[in-house]
């Protein structure tokens, strides 16, 4: 598959939408498993509509008749929410869009189609039984999966098909796949953005965000869908003091993923950013902390899993029903517990500018194995979600974006930091983007 888009937004802005939008509506008509619905009218209207207002010289957003997509999450007016399951197929209708959703059309974006995802948003592999799973655009030799939950979000920005990605994030589910397919994800702080019309997976842990091509990007998409706009300015590399982990989140990496991170690191050490290998002990605590998902997503699905459990992913419904267990008491209490872990993990991160490690430890596996073992597909989930989804449990921001060799296989880099750091975190995003992307 060509890349119609193989630039950041910024490149774009002098070049006319109306075709561009038919290469891409072309593409994805061919793309297997990335999109399940698409709005070919609706993208093309949205594309005419900027190319005219840019003859007549109106000052245009910078997502104006440019394409993006929407994971099958997320309601669209007319149109009956999936979220990647057979299950809700005899819902009604959405009323309204999704408040991110009216906000990418206020800004003029030619929504091209929703995407793919794993049944419920519930792994952070990225397959489904129901739709067929994209396979990453990164090895063309071989089927690896794609990273998930927003799989299908994740491969139309890979594949040049969009310019972003709408998606959601409640343990990595931007970050991971971003990570898999060698393009940009940004989580933001989760109360920053809506989440009203999204089908949840848990309450706590959900959030709103999107992939692109570059850091800038993220940037430009998160102003257009978050309920305050950032002021992220320039900042220089030289001097930060940024952080990273010896506790968990360097256990078994690949090679490939070491070597990667090791060279990355470097290659900021040299552009005078202060790198701090340091224990960060609460993080031996995550893993058992961070129960919400099967809870919250059993009080939201129980009476359909009660009806339909058969016409659910086997491997999605077992994690669901995970949540039976949990009382009151033991759910209330793991909020209280969150809270104090937050308080212990700010502590510790104040003295830095901000958090790093290895987005995930590993390349993108192979597909098959995953699809015919669940043993195999248990161990790399767990695996992809380890180290992305502490920030969630954190409350905290972050981004990941490529720090692997060209022509290699992608590697990301996790820039991380607490609770409405947004901005911090993302101006410290750009200076590393710029000194990992410096010949």
């Amino acid at each position: 598959m060509t890349n119609p888009i193989s630039t950041p937004i910024t490149n774009l802005a002098s070049i006319s939408r109306a075709p561009l939008i038919e290469q891409c509506i072309a593409h994805a008509e061919t793309a297997t498993a990335v999109f399940t619905r698409l709005y070919p009218e609706a993208a093309r209207v949205a594309a005419s509509h900027a190319d005219a207002m840019h003859a007549a010289g109106v000052r245009l957003s910078p997502l104006a008749g440019l394409p993006v997509s929407v994971k099958d999450l997320f309601d669209v007016a007319g149109e009956t929410t999936l979220a990647g399951s057979v299950v809700l197929k005899e819902r009604l209708p959405a009323q309204s869009d999704a408040p991110v959703v009216a906000r990418l059309r206020q800004a003029g974006a030619a929504i091209l189609g929703k995407t793919n995802m794993t049944e419920f948003a519930f792994s952070g592999v990225g397959l489904n039984p129901h739709y067929g799973t994209p396979a990453n655009p990164a090895d063309t030799t071989l089927a690896r999966i794609p990273g998930g939950s927003s799989s299908g979000a994740a491969v139309s920005v890979a594949a040049g098909l969009c310019v972003a990605g709408l998606g959601s994030d409640t343990g990595g589910s931007i970050r991971i796949p971003a990570a898999l397919c060698g393009i940009v994800g940004f989580k933001p702080t989760a109360r920053r953005v809506p989440s009203a019309g999204a089908i949840p997976l848990s309450t706590t842990l959900d959030t709103i965000c999107a992939m692109t091509r570059s850091v800038a990007d993220c940037v430009t998409v998160d102003d257009v869908i978050a309920d305050d706009t950032l002021s992220v300015r320039e900042i220089p590399l030289r001097g930060l003091r940024l952080m990273v982990p010896s506790t968990v989140v360097l256990d078994t990496l690949e090679p490939h993923v070491a070597a990667s991170f090791s060279s990355a690191l470097s290659r900021l050490s040299a552009a005078g950013a202060a790198i701090i290998e340091t224990p960060l002990a609460p993080l031996t605590e995550a893993a058992e902390l961070n129960r919400f998902s099967g809870a919250e997503s059993y009080t939201w699905h129980r009476d359909v899993l009660a009806a339909r459990e058969s016409d659910y992913d086997a491997r999605v419904a077992k994690r669901i029903k995970t949540g039976i267990a949990m009382s009151a008491a033991d759910y209330i209490d793991l909020h209280r517990r969150r809270r104090d872990w937050i308080a212990r993990m700010e502590q510790a991160l104040a003295p830095y500018d901000a958090l790093i490690m290895p987005t995930v430890p590993v390349v993108a596996p192979e597909m098959a194995p995953l699809e015919v073992s669940e043993e195999t597909f248990f161990h790399f989930n767990g695996l992809l979600l380890r180290n992305t989804s502490t920030i969630n449990l954190l409350d905290g921001c972050a981004i990941s974006m490529p720090c692997h060799a060209q022509g290699t296989l992608p590697v990301g880099l996790s820039v991380a930091g607490p609770a409405m750091s947004d901005a911090r975190i993302l101006a410290v995003a750009l200076a590393i983007e710029r000194a990992l992307t410096t010949p």
